[in-house]
């Protein structure tokens, strides 16, 4: 893979990780727009880790306040206190609580649709994903009455953000997307749904992190030509480059995000996903 190329996918991987327009989408259809190879298992392993340092860094604090909390509340006794930037202790269960049907459906089926990633089809599959999600997210933005923060959540808002998070394996739906959609229908305002999406978001990341780089190393055993982490000599400098580029990059999307929401909506970006739905169904029509 050329550093070009690997910078250029680590922006995108960066940017639409987090701005919910589906970083699969745009993962599988630049690349083929482009004319470029697939960038393998182990690229989509240094983009993944590169977004996820990218969320650690914007909200380390959150993270550090959310554990102490519940630190003291379980050692000491101190009682949780009403919170509305969503830094309480009170958060990491319903976190967790949170993650687990992603946990399941990665599980059950991440590699399954992986399979059918180069599938001519799958450029259809993923416009419809991008418009039918741009459809709803117009419907949360007119129905959602966004007056409550992350202090007045309770498990039914957890348990519905969760299962909807799930949702995000399905190509061209996006993972910060329906998220902050479900937020929004159960009437969270929108800086509210963004935080709490993308702090759900980083245990599911680490987590398929950990998997994708599992599933490299052992390929890596298979092959006497590559490094123990499965890649090439060639490999590492694209690697490095992705992987700092979806950081960077990253960091900025969420930096962007959480002050766009503070005062618009989502219909830009639902526009955004119709147009781009628009372009995928004419790259299949040419055959790209």
């Amino acid at each position: 893979m050329h550093i070009i190329e690997a910078a250029i996918l680590g922006i995108i991987q960066g940017l639409t990780e987090f701005i919910p327009v589906s970083s699969s989408g745009h993962l599988i259809a630049i690349p083929k727009l482009l004319g470029w190879n697939d960038m393998g298992m182990s690229f989509d392993v240094a983009l993944h880790w590169g977004t996820l340092v990218a969320l650690l860094i914007f909200f380390w604090r959150d993270w550090a306040a959310i554990l102490s909390s519940f630190w003291q509340h379980v050692t000491k006794g101190v009682p949780y206190t009403k919170d509305e930037s969503g830094r309480s202790g009170r958060l990491l269960i319903p976190i967790i609580v949170a993650c687990i049907p992603a946990a399941i459906a990665g599980k059950l089926l991440d590699k399954k649709i992986e399979a059918f990633r180069d599938r001519p089809f799958m450029i259809l599959a993923i416009a419809g994903g991008l418009a039918v999600m741009a459809v709803v997210m117009l419907l949360a933005e007119k129905m959602g009455r966004r007056q409550r923060d992350i202090s007045r959540m309770g498990y039914t808002d957890y348990v519905v953000i969760g299962i909807a998070q799930a949702l995000a394996l399905i190509p061209g739906v996006s993972r910060s997307g329906v998220t902050i959609t479900a937020g929004l229908f159960r009437d969270l305002d929108r800086t509210a749904s963004a935080r709490f999406s993308f702090l759900l978001s980083m245990p599911v990341i680490f987590g398929a992190g950990l998997l994708k780089l599992k599933d490299m190393m052992k390929s890596a055993k298979m092959d006497p030509n590559v490094n123990k982490l499965g890649l090439h000599h060639n490999e590492i400098l694209p690697w490095i480059v992705g992987f700092a580029a979806a950081a960077i990059f990253g960091y900025l999307a969420i930096k962007f995000l959480m002050n766009f929401l503070q005062k618009n909506s989502l219909k830009p970006f639902a526009v955004y996903r119709i147009c781009f739905a628009v372009l995928m169904v004419g790259l299949f029509i040419m055959g790209r």
